[in-house]
């Protein structure tokens, strides 16, 4: 008979156990009477396997840091301890822990009185027991339920419902109510569990209308009797409604009257209705038409626009063309790795031959030394056998024609002959000279030219290779932004956001500067990128060693003195307030006014390192010239710049060098063109620079040739003039000469002669050797000349393949962003056949259902000749009609319907005023029959108790008697104690402490026998009992024990229980004394068992 206010208990086998007492008490009371005391078939029929306390574990509960775990027997369990060891905690720690109120402990008021003083929480663990036919959800938790309970110091708290093997099922409250419900446990019955307080005022309670209700709480009657009177009231209300109802019935009646009368004398006008509705079916079969012609109109378009394959043709084409292409790509590319392998190996070669030639050279030059040296000294040699052999001539000469003076005039003669052959060939040598010296001042002229032309050609081509490389940078940034501020600025962007995100930099760093600003004025682009120059590619770091992380990545892909320039300053979220010093000219903007940033880190950055407040930019030179140079310039302003990018001081122009945007330009695809007419130019220039410097050069080798003859020409003229100054000394020292000796002469050429011979032989000998050095160096010349050849072959061939591939990949990415137009034209086309084959279908649908609307309203088609517009003109002339007599008579489906909602209403409400007059009248007889079985059942649980109550006290050998008057809720129990039957029975007031608490334990036993649970606790039950009581009340306790051997139950005591004797279903807790008594007690034990 369980209950809980507010509680659905779902388990149907929990209520058949609950209710078995009340039902066999019903039935067959005088049954039980005749069984007696000792008959206790009713609890052996329920399973002693479910709700039994498995064990209890207390942690910073109350005063108590740790207590348990307490395992407790199936039967009896006796916790035996001092005074504040903790017995009534574990008791108090049940109530608690199985979701019991403060209150129903009589140990405080709120949850947090239980944390212990000093903790954050106490918690409590009681393991129930869940096994047998009966269990509590076996698959979920097994054998054992684990109720675990935290309570915090706010007075809060939480559950944990565990199964066997620990794992939580449950957190709520819900769960441990329904588990108490279907384990019979009532906590706030003091049969389940008496606590301490609740003992001991039943004991000293002198009211016996208390007694009354204790019993009456024991045997739940009392919820019984709150539970009839809620019915009760109940019933009263439900019968108030009831006459309510019935007075509102007859004005429903009153009304349901009217419009019957009003129903009843409505004229039909079904003529116009039936040609109304056929003409609305001639409309909905009309419109069904106009939507099969629309449906197969728009078949017709989805037909047409599936066989234009246009989209796929021109796809297809240009996808031949993209692969056309990168196969042409992959090719050259292979073909250019393939010539740079052979480059690389001819370099190498290149290499080796230049150190072999340089070997050879250096031989071939020792040797032709050695040649030079043995060719000089044989001429030395023939030059002195030459002069002995003119001397020896002359000797001999001398002596023959010693007298002769026709020798003497004809050596005359012959001198001035030879100086006028000399004064002709000095004048000639002056002449060569001269013309000499015009011929070199010629060729410097053709070299100074060809100079010129040569650094003309070199700038163009300087020009032609950056436009080409900033033409590159274009078209690799219609991809990617960043490469319009270098090749490698992707490459290092990738860098640093992996550094940031393994870390690195305390902040990332931010830049580039140029990319990370805009123009509101594209116009300024060029003066923009004037003014702060280098600080386009610049990067900002809030610190050093961000400073120095990125400076190492820099290294990665930049040469030292060519990387970024970094700026070091600490990051700020907020502009700079620049209102004092920048400058406030109301016709022309700052640099700071002309452009914006989502970062004011950058603007911060340019006011600091460029200042960009106070630098003005004035589109116009002549304007700039006029506010910076013939007044006095305006407020804080530094310099000016123009649209072209020309520099403004006050006192100083300077003249841009470039004029187009190389970073901020807007529109890639118009500076791309540009470009590239400005590329053609510069090679129609180039071609014709290289021409000039051809001719130029043609006429320099010409003129060097002329002024090598010429040289040549003037060398042998030299030549001739000393052979002639020669002669002439010789002519005119001939005849000082003395006559030397012949024959000693003779004897010194003979030696030369030999000397010469010896000479020849060594100069043969070294020729032979040179020639021999000479063909090796000419061979190892040819060698190296071929592999320059080839190297120089191969480079032309590579750069005209780069050409070409950058051309391919020009027209690669051309091709494949035509591509991309050329897809979503196709998706277009596909999305827009998808879109009308869905609208199709819908219409379809739509078709499918309308048919479907208009057979159920009409099933035979109708053929409609004549066109919606027409149809619906009838239909609103129809209308017109009905709602002329619908004025005049009302409209009748309102009529019909407001009478069918009267007759319905009208039958509802008496109808439900009959079944709750029936409903109340059966629930009179039910509660008259529950009142009089309630009542019967209160009769025979007082009968059992007195008869268990008088055989407890004959076991005492004491006499008694309990008197119930229901009537006026009262209880007295009389007894009388031994040797006193001679005087009259006495109530408890006026036995002794021990008698009285003797009478309390016969008294919560007789309970025991007539109420249900599966266990029961008692505390401090023999406290004001001598020893002789208390030995008594222990073996009825014990007795009850074995009869109810599928109960537990739990018995706490202060006194010793060492007289108990030990058998298997007692179990004994012995607690630890407190801290205060343990020296005392040496022979207290932390816990026995005794089994």
């Amino acid at each position: 008979m369980s209950k809980r206010k507010g509680k659905v208990v779902c388990d149907e086998t929990a209520l058949k156990l609950c209710r078995l007492t009340a039902v066999r008490t019903e039935t067959d009371p005088d049954e039980q009477n005749r069984q007696g005391p000792t008959s206790d078939s009713l609890s052996h029929s329920v399973s002693g396997d479910i709700g039994f306390i498995e064990s209890i574990t207390l942690k910073n509960f109350m005063c108590h840091h740790s207590l348990g775990p307490f395992q407790f027997g199936p039967n009896v369990n006796f916790i035996v301890g001092n005074n504040g060891s903790g017995k009534s905690a574990i008791l108090t720690a049940l109530i608690v822990g199985l979701g019991g109120k403060a209150t129903v402990t009589n140990r405080g008021v709120s949850l947090k009185d239980f944390v212990k003083a000093g903790e954050n929480s106490a918690d409590i663990t009681v393991k129930l027991r869940n096994k047998g036919p009966d269990a509590f959800k076996k698959g979920l938790y097994g054998d054992y339920i684990s109720v675990e309970q935290r309570i915090f110091s706010d007075g809060s708290r939480i559950y944990k419902l565990k199964n066997k093997s620990g794992q939580i099922v449950s957190n709520k409250k819900e769960e441990l109510t329904a588990i108490l419900d279907h384990f019979n446990i009532q906590l706030d019955n003091p049969v389940s569990i008496l606590s301490q307080e609740m003992s001991k005022q039943f004991l000293h309670s002198k009211n016996e209308s208390d007694k009354y209700k204790f019993f009456m709480k024991a045997t739940l009657l009392e919820q019984m009797k709150r539970d009839y009177i809620h019915i009760k009231h109940t019933e009263t209300i439900t019968r108030q409604q009831v006459e309510r109802q019935e007075e509102c019935l007859k004005d429903l009646k009153q009304e349901f009257l009217q419009k019957k009368e009003r129903y009843e004398n409505l004229s039909s006008y079904s003529e116009l209705k039936e040609a109304l509705e056929n003409m609305k079916t001639k409309m909905a079969w009309a419109l069904v038409t106009e939507k099969e012609q629309s449906i197969q109109q728009l078949k017709e378009d989805t037909e047409r626009e599936e066989a234009n394959n246009k989209h796929q043709d021109n796809l297809r084409l240009c996808q031949t063309k993209v692969v056309q292409v990168e196969k042409k790509l992959q090719l050259i590319k292979k073909k250019s790795d393939t010539l740079k392998e052979q480059q690389k190996t001819l370099t190498e070669d290149n290499l080796k031959l230049k150190q072999q030639v340089k070997s050879i050279s250096k031989a071939h030059k020792e040797q032709e030394l050695v040649y030079v040296r043995a060719l000089n000294k044989l001429k030395q040699t023939k030059r002195e056998q030459t002069f002995l052999q003119e001397k020896i001539n002359k000797a001999k000469t001398s002596e023959i024609s010693k007298s002769g003076d026709n020798k003497r005039t004809k050596h005359q003669l012959r001198l001035c002959d030879l100086r006028e052959q000399l004064a002709e060939l000095q004048t000639k040598c002056s002449q060569l000279n001269e013309e000499i010296k015009k011929k070199h001042q010629a060729l410097l002229k053709g070299k100074e030219e060809r100079g010129k032309l040569s650094g003309e050609e070199k700038s163009l081509q300087f020009a032609y290779e950056s436009k080409l490389k900033r033409k590159n940078q274009l078209l690799a940034s219609r991809s990617n932004k960043l490469k319009r501020f270098g090749d490698f600025l992707p490459d290092l962007m990738t860098a640093i956001d992996e550094a940031c995100a393994a870390g690195q930099f305390l902040k990332r760093p931010v830049g580039p500067i140029g990319a990370c600003i805009s123009l509101k004025d594209p116009s300024l682009a060029v003066a923009v990128e004037c003014c702060l120059r280098s600080f386009m590619k610049a990067f900002c770091c809030d610190n050093y060693k961000d400073e120095s992380v990125l400076q190492r990545l820099m290294t990665r892909f930049y040469p030292k003195g060519n990387r970024p320039q970094i700026v070091v300053s600490a990051f700020s979220n907020k502009l700079y307030n620049v209102h004092q010093r920048k400058v406030r000219y109301p016709d022309y903007p700052t640099v700071l006014d002309t452009i914006t940033a989502a970062n004011p880190i950058i603007i911060n950055c340019l006011i600091d390192m460029r200042g960009i407040e106070t630098i003005l930019i004035i589109k116009e030179k002549n304007k700039a010239r006029e506010v910076m140079q013939k007044g006095r310039p305006p407020k804080n302003c530094r310099e000016a710049f123009t649209s072209e990018g020309d520099q403004v001081f006050p006192n100083r122009y300077y003249t841009s060098e470039f004029n187009v945007a190389k970073y901020l330009s807007g529109d890639i695809e118009t500076e791309i063109s540009l470009l590239e007419s400005e590329l053609e130019n510069l090679q129609a220039q180039l071609s014709r620079f290289q021409l000039q410097v051809n001719s130029v050069t043609e006429d320099i080798v010409s003129m060097e040739n002329s002024l090598n003859n010429t040289i040549k020409t003037l060398k042998k003229t030299q030549s001739s003039e000393n052979q002639v100054k020669a002669a002439i000394t010789e002519l005119e020292t001939a005849v000082e000469e003395q006559s030397d000796d012949i024959s000693s002469l003779v004897d010194v050429a003979q030696e030369n002669q030999q000397k010469i011979e010896a000479e020849k032989q060594i100069v043969q000998e070294a020729k032979s050797e040179f020639d021999k050095h000479q063909k090796v160096l000419e061979d190892a010349n040819s060698k190296y000349l071929s592999v320059r050849n080839k190297i120089d072959q191969l480079s032309e061939e590579i750069e005209s393949l780069k050409d070409e591939q950058v051309k391919l990949e020009a027209e690669c990415v051309k091709h494949e962003r035509n591509l991309k137009i050329l897809e979503k034209k196709l998706k277009t086309h596909e999305d827009n056949i998808q879109a009308m084959k869905n609208e199709l279908s819908e219409k379809e649908e739509e078709l499918k259902e309308s048919v479907a609307k208009v057979s159920q309203i009409s099933p035979e088609r109708q053929s409609i000749t004549c066109s919606t517009k027409s149809i619906d003109t009838d239909i609103i002339r129809l209308k017109k009609k009905l709602k002329v007599y619908e004025s005049n008579y009302g409209e009748q489906e309102q009529v019909v319907r407001e009478y069918a909602e009267a007759l319905s209403l009208y039958k509802d409400k008496t109808n439900q005023v009959r079944d709750l007059q029936k409903f109340i009248d059966r629930l009179k007889n039910i509660m008259s029959d529950r009142q009089n079985r309630y009542k019967i059942l209160r009769r025979s649980l007082s009968v059992r108790c007195k008869l268990y109550f008088n055989n407890f006290l004959i076991k005492m050998n004491c006499c008694g008697s309990m008197i119930f008057d229901h009537n006026n809720e009262t209880l007295s129990i009389l007894v009388k104690p031994p040797g006193r039957e001679k005087d009259g029975a006495s109530d408890m007031r006026s036995l002794s402490g021990g008698e009285r608490s003797f009478s309390t334990v016969c008294f919560m036993l007789s309970l025991w026998e007539i109420t249900e649970s599966p266990f029961r606790c008692l505390d401090e039950f023999d406290v004001y009992m001598d020893m002789h009581n208390r030995r008594i009340c222990l073996d009825l306790l014990l007795e009850l024990s074995e009869r109810q051997h599928l109960r537990q139950f739990i018995f706490i005591t202060p006194l010793n229980t060492r007289f108990l004797q030990t058998t298997a279903l007692i179990r004994i807790h012995h607690l630890h004394d407190p801290e205060g008594q343990e020296s005392r007690a040496g022979d207290a034990q932390s816990q026995r068992h005794t089994s």
